[in-house]
């Protein structure tokens, strides 16, 4: 292992680890939004919309993030509409982690029992307002567990940006390791920066995941 390569090389990985980060959070937002969106449309059955949304999430759920991308970046431009690659690492991860997210909002809004709906209306509440302070909490407080396994997924995903020759991680990775061929160190420093994107994730999910479950069973 040559520590000093791993050194000198160590602000070029940092620089793309911030870029990597941040078009992952840009586009988990979007898929988050994304994904409430969707679900809302279904859980109201909306005829012709809950069709396209269907439609959305088979076609996203059932295709790879690359052919999504190639086909935003290289496709997309035939027609006119021309992005950044970063805009179409953005436009990627939010088209195929909006599905996922979507499936996580639906069953957690599916396991709300319908008495909790009745109870609300009941008590003066619009409809609106039972959405809002009712359904919505308890539907986020079940959809948590799934919600943070897609952002997880989705951060993983960002692996592939280097594709449309966008400067992440894994793009810096295979750089290096064609200019140098320091595999080892690049390799090593590829996962060591995954691990530190990835583990605060996974924690700070698992800490969210218990104190929503703590709220719910009022423990």
């Amino acid at each position: 292992m040559n520590w000093s390569y791993i050194q000198e090389v160590l602000p070029l990985f940092g620089k793309a680890a911030l870029l990597t980060v941040r078009i992952g959070l840009i586009g988990i937002l979007f898929a988050i939004l994304v994904g409430l969106l969707c679900s809302l449309i279904r859980q109201l059955k909306i005829p012709v919309l809950r069709t396209v949304v269907s439609v959305y999430i088979e076609l996203s759920r059932n295709t790879p993030l690359l052919i999504q991308l190639f086909f935003i970046y290289y496709g997309l431009p035939k027609i006119g509409i021309r992005t950044s690659a970063e805009a179409c690492g953005v436009a990627g991860l939010a088209f195929l982690g909006g599905s996922y997210m979507a499936e996580a909002f639906r069953s957690g809004l599916e396991a709300v029992g319908k008495i909790q709906h009745e109870s609300a209306l009941s008590l003066g509440l619009t409809g609106v307002q039972t959405f809002r302070y009712v359904i919505l909490p308890q539907a986020f407080a079940i959809s948590v567990p799934a919600l943070v396994a897609n952002v997880i997924f989705l951060l993983k995903e960002t692996s592939v940006f280097s594709a449309i020759s966008l400067m992440d991680l894994m793009f810096t990775a295979k750089d290096q390791i064609g200019l140098y061929y320091n595999t080892t160190e690049c390799l090593f420093l590829l996962v060591a920066f995954y691990l530190v994107i990835l583990l605060p994730v996974s924690l700070l999910g698992s800490l969210l995941e218990r104190r929503v479950r703590h709220a719910e069973f009022g423990t």
